[in-house]
């Protein structure tokens, strides 16, 4: 029995895991440049840019670990424990695909469109419609938030079996445990 994430998942899990950090600092930065000014057009599409890609970078993640079976957790494991984890990661990969694909749909449904990585202008899917994009782009505000909540819970869960389970759960993830 497989113990350790294969290091395709690792390396996937770890590069998105610091692409979704930064991209949260990112956007809670683009708060503070003004409406209506070119340097907040310049870095709103390299924010667009960037989650494109983490986007692509998530299918490819949520397709790995579906022709891939992550290891099976220690039979230790409460049956409540375990559902939670599972219920968690459900939870944690809707929010990174549901939060990229609401902000490209928002961005299809406004004036502004996506100019990918400042360079090429994707056609818009549809019109620059209000209504449309208040709703995508609430959507992804909110998955944005609720995705930080449960990197959090992620996170406290990690550090839970770490430090008092010492059942060292994270050695299955780390990038330099042996298979």
């Amino acid at each position: 029995m497989d113990l350790h994430y294969t290091r395709t998942a690792k390396f996937l899990h770890w590069l998105i895991a610091l692409l979704l950090i930064s991209q949260f600092a990112f956007g809670y930065w683009l708060d503070e440049i003004p409406r209506g000014t070119p340097d907040r057009g310049f870095f709103i599409n390299l924010h667009k840019s960037t989650g494109i890609v983490i986007g692509l970078l998530i299918i490819l993640r949520i397709v790995w670990r579906l022709l891939h079976t992550p290891p099976a957790l220690p039979s230790s494991t409460p049956r409540w424990q375990q559902r939670a984890a599972a219920a968690s990661h459900f939870v944690l990969y809707a929010c990174m695909l549901l939060m990229p694909l609401s902000g490209y749909l928002a961005s299809n449904f406004s004036k502004h469109g996506v100019k990918l990585f400042n360079a090429v202008r994707l056609a818009p899917w549809g019109s620059d419609d209000k209504l449309l994009y208040t709703i995508f782009n609430q959507t992804h505000q909110v998955t944005a938030v609720l995705l930080a909540a449960f990197v959090g819970l992620h996170i406290l869960a990690v550090l839970k079996h770490q430090l008092i389970d010492r059942d060292h759960l994270l050695s299955r993830m780390l990038p330099r445990s042996s298979r």
